[in-house]
């Protein structure tokens, strides 16, 4: 069985975020507006959105 893993779309844009939060959104792999990476459900990815969360919209894939 996989890993779960997690949709995140990038909603609201990090042009006038705190420095720190636009590096974590470039660090998912999120660069345009609502573009969408999938990624592991684990505790790395869980605190980055934890982060950003704001900024995201998050589904299970």
């Amino acid at each position: 069985m996989a890993d779960k893993m997690l949709k995140i779309t990038l909603v609201k844009s990090p042009i006038g975020a705190a420095p720190k939060n636009r590096a974590v959104v470039e660090a998912m792999g999120l660069r345009k507006l609502n573009k969408t990476v999938l990624m592991p459900d684990n505790d790395a990815t869980r605190g980055m959105i934890k982060k950003v969360g704001f900024m995201l919209k998050v589904e299970e894939a």
